[in-house]
């Protein structure tokens, strides 16, 4: 669902999932992964309003309220996205409270959650009225106003292009590119390289796609399973709006061989990079080799945007 942003807001901050105005609690506040975090995360300028460490309610860390349910922390801080570092044997009860709360983007950092904790999770939020991103992600940053994740808040400046990545790594690099290619970054989403998880490549790349701010998108995707698939048919049957750069990683992965990610391992046929490409590339998007070459093709991509725009503007454009 396209969002609706109302139209009398001064400052712009055109993003998807989270942006400056995010009140964001972090679950598991007070443990080192989430202590570190949060810190990187608050000299970022994100809005943390707070923490969740059940049995530390009341006290403060990092100078922020630690409360001992999210629950309470909705309910005294407004809190409406939640990032999650919690042990795997309790990641799921953390997602899921969150959910119950009235959390609306949740964002799952832990690695290593049992398949069967989350195969209950996504069941769970099926008539809940929250997004989860991963889990086993970098999480979600709009670039210069919001970072909610562990990625290096530098890498990513201000432009006009979206992300979706099921790699951290690759993510960084495709921002790193972006920004030198003179571009810059609306908002990254890394939705995490596990079996299951709870935003698609399509339903992110869906965001990026009715985000008016976001005029061309990257997705990077890795071998195993369908999700780059999926969403290059909805890509195409959406009408190719937007230029679409893609890449696949694990090109060489052997079959039947997991590859990193507990979600990269090749089934069958389609699941390898090279029918994932030509899926993709029958599609319309645009398909590099290599990763070094991302930047390069969004700015050519673009480039040819604008000049096929250039001689009538269009009438309906919003500034």
């Amino acid at each position: 669902m396209p969002i609706i942003k109302n139209q009398k807001q001064t400052t712009k901050h055109m993003s998807v999932l989270v942006n400056k105005k995010s009140r964001v609690i972090v679950q598991g506040f007070t443990g080192s992964e989430g202590t570190f975090h949060a810190g990187q995360m608050i000299e970022y300028g994100t809005n943390v309003v707070g923490g969740v460490t059940p049995g530390k309610g009341g006290t403060t860390h990092l100078d922020k309220p630690v409360f001992n349910t999210v629950k309470e922390a909705v309910d005294k801080a407004e809190a409406n996205v939640s990032i999650i570092f919690v042990p795997p044997a309790f990641a799921a009860d953390a997602i899921m409270e969150s959910a119950e709360a009235g959390i609306k983007v949740i964002i799952c950092i832990t690695e290593g959650i049992p398949v069967k904790d989350m195969i209950a999770v996504k069941e769970y939020l099926k008539d809940k009225d929250c997004r989860l991103i991963g889990p086993n992600c970098p999480g979600v940053i709009s670039a210069e106003e919001a970072k909610v994740g562990i990625m290096p808040g530098f890498v990513f400046k201000k432009g006009n292009v979206g992300i979706v990545s099921k790699s951290g790594t690759l993510t960084y690099e495709a921002s790193d590119q972006t920004v030198k290619a003179g571009l810059g970054v609306t908002t990254a989403i890394g939705i995490g390289g596990d079996p299951i998880i709870g935003t698609t490549t399509r339903q992110a790349v869906e965001l990026l796609m009715n985000d008016p701010e976001t005029h061309g998108i990257i997705m990077i995707g890795e071998i195993g399973g369908n999700l780059e698939a999926d969403a290059a048919r909805w890509i195409k049957a959406d009408g190719n709006r937007k230029p679409v750069v893609g890449f696949i990683a694990g090109e060489t992965a052997p079959k039947g061989r997991t590859m990193g990610h507990a979600g990269a391992i090749v089934g069958g046929d389609d699941d390898t990079a090279e029918a994932k490409k030509k899926i993709m590339r029958e599609c319309g998007i645009i398909v590099v080799d290599s990763p070094a070459d991302i930047g390069k093709a969004m700015a050519t991509a673009l480039a040819e945007e604008a000049r096929k725009a250039s001689p009538h503007h269009h009438a309906n454009r919003v500034d």
